[in-house]
């Protein structure tokens, strides 16, 4: 028995033997890896807790300001996004270089439907922005009940 594979993007098949050993890595871990790293670079952390009334959301974004984020919940999708660009000019310097940063991000979330849209609030607190999505009344979790048994 012969294992062939068949590669659509080419069409043509090759056999287990005759496959490129570089051909395989490239087309499935290097891409996926360098992929992973950048968008560890680019898109901040995110914790999520829940407690008994609502759920916490905790975004790791050092370096923004608090009002250059942006978070709104449209249908059922809760977006967390932010913007900072820092252009100073000082009058007067002989510029000789000048790195410009940016810096953006956005974040999606589909929200449960136990989630009260209209009472969500966010704070941002020494590079942290905390969103707190509260749960309906009747989603909240309730003490345990004991059952007699007879």
């Amino acid at each position: 028995m012969t294992l062939v594979r068949v590669r659509p993007d080419g069409g043509r098949i090759v056999g287990p033997r005759f496959s490129n050993l570089l051909e395989n890595i490239f087309e499935s871990e290097i891409p996926t890896y360098f992929q992973n790293e950048w968008s560890k670079l680019t898109t901040p952390a995110v914790n999520i807790k829940e407690t008994k009334d609502a759920y916490e959301l905790t975004v790791s974004a050092p370096g923004f300001a608090k009002d250059s984020f942006n978070v709104k919940v449209e249908d059922s999708l809760l977006t967390i996004s932010a913007e900072a660009k820092e252009e100073k000019l000082e009058e007067g310097e002989k510029v000789t270089r000048k790195e410009f940063t940016h810096q953006s991000f956005k974040r999606s979330f589909t929200l449960p439907k136990t989630v009260v849209a209209d009472k969500i609030v966010a704070a941002y607190e020494n590079g942290i922005l905390t969103v707190t999505l509260p749960k309906l009344e009747e989603a909240k979790q309730k003490g345990a009940i004991e059952v007699k048994i007879s």
